[in-house]
């Protein structure tokens, strides 16, 4: 971000990569179809399946389960194909929008780390097949798709700061699924169209560094740099309350609820002052209404229509997120006395 400008929006989008940038350039420049069996071809089919390797990595699954797709909301697509399908009331809108009360082949969903709050939930034991949306989770804490019991996830690039519009649908190895898109049969027949090659290098290359990063500690880092701000705020402002705080959450997420200071007033207020924040998930913006996110952890309405969400990276600075909070705090203390 320029001097002006201060990102903490993480959750939203992750700021793109220097490694997926340059794997994105570099096959923009081949002319091959990755179906077609000459050379041309060749060399993009090779950039594919190095990503898919590289997702599967980080993932912690096999390569041949890996699907790539258009995105996370794409991917969760293979619920359709359930005619039961329960979702965790605090899972995300992708998921919500399958929910399905019927009769026969039954799956649960569940996001493993939820994008407003952070909040990390392990899957119990239940009927039917499991889905898990891990796109807020992997990069950021360890996750083994294939120590989960879980038969499908999901995964977004862009939340790894790989290109938008790329995604992955992780299937167990001998779970069959109808396909997402019916057509040329490729991804081995469970996603067709011509697949977008210059997005899946950039994907698998964002894969790569965001795997480097977890092994090198980097989130702890952020970890540390989030509990400042938290700490910072408590502190210095009675009556706001931290959603999730004392359970097991991301490194990097913050949900500050501040009861009748309205989250899209927030939201509009940091942004003038040069802070993007956001009201909770970013396919969320824009309609005012209480978090169902908060709602289904206790809050009341007011409280869960106050809500804004920081969400920190590797390069967000002790300095960055002190500012905000100066600004913050600033903020409120004009709210408090204006509704006083």
């Amino acid at each position: 971000m320029s001097a002006a400008r201060t990102y903490l929006d993480w959750n939203a989008t992750a700021p793109l990569r220097p490694e997926a940038r340059e794997a994105v350039v570099a096959a923009l420049d081949l002319v091959g179809n990755p179906s077609s069996v000459h050379a041309e071809g060749r060399a993009a089919r090779m950039l594919i399946e190095r990503a898919r390797a590289q997702v599967a990595s980080l993932v912690g699954c096999k390569a041949g389960e890996v699907v790539f797709t258009s995105g996370a909301t794409e991917a969760a697509g293979v619920l359709a194909g359930y005619d039961r399908v329960l979702v965790d009331p605090t899972a995300h809108d992708c998921l919500m929008a399958h929910e399905r009360a019927g009769d026969g082949r039954t799956v649960r969903a569940i996001g493993l780390a939820n994008s407003e709050t952070g909040v990390i939930q392990e899957a119990a034991a239940g009927d039917g097949a499991l889905l898990l949306d891990v796109v807020q989770a992997v990069g950021r804490v360890p996750f083994v798709f294939g120590w989960s019991g879980a038969d499908f996830a999901i995964v977004s690039a862009h939340k790894l700061g790989g290109p938008k519009g790329v995604g992955a649908l992780i299937v167990k190895d001998g779970v069959d699924i109808a396909s997402l898109r019916k057509g040329g049969g490729q991804e081995q027949g469970r996603r067709s169209g011509t697949e977008n090659v210059a997005g899946i290098a950039g994907f698998g290359a964002a894969a790569a560094a965001a795997e480097r990063d977890l092994n090198d500690g980097v989130w702890e880092r952020v970890r540390a740099v989030r509990d400042r701000l938290e700490a910072r705020l408590v502190a210095d402002c009675a009556g706001i309350a931290i959603a999730g705080a004392g359970m097991t959450r991301l490194p990097n997420t913050s949900s500050i609820v501040s009861p009748g200071w309205k989250g899209e007033t927030q939201v509009m207020q940091m942004d003038l002052a040069g802070f993007a924040v956001s009201a909770g998930s970013a396919c969320s913006s824009g309609k005012v209404r209480p978090s169902r996110v908060l709602k289904a952890m206790g809050y009341d309405d007011v409280a869960a229509a106050s809500a804004i969400r920081i969400s920190l990276g590797p390069t967000t600075t002790d300095d960055d997120v002190m500012r905000f909070a100066d600004v913050w705090l600033a903020h409120r203390t004009k709210f408090r006395a204006r509704a006083a």
